[in-house]
């Protein structure tokens, strides 16, 4: 499978290979360069906003310097 590069740096990825990695129109990979020069591309499958909802808010809103006191004292606020 081949893909050309357009003159702004971009490229399709062949129909098969979104298919095969389940990748649709949004989606975001990652490249990977290794010691040999070899690319890796690999989709990112997760975002921050998959979690929003997961951690409960706090019952009390804490300030930034009552947050660094409690890591300086090693106590959860």
């Amino acid at each position: 499978m081949v893909a050309t590069i357009t003159s702004k740096g971009q490229l399709t990825l062949p129909k098969e290979i979104r298919k095969i990695l389940n990748l649709h129109s949004g989606n975001k990979v990652e490249f990977m360069i290794d010691s040999d020069g070899n690319v890796k591309m690999v989709p990112i499958k997760s975002s921050i906003k998959d979690i929003k909802g997961i951690v409960p808010k706090p019952k009390k809103v804490v300030s930034l310097d009552e947050m660094q006191d409690a890591i300086e004292k090693g106590l959860n606020p």
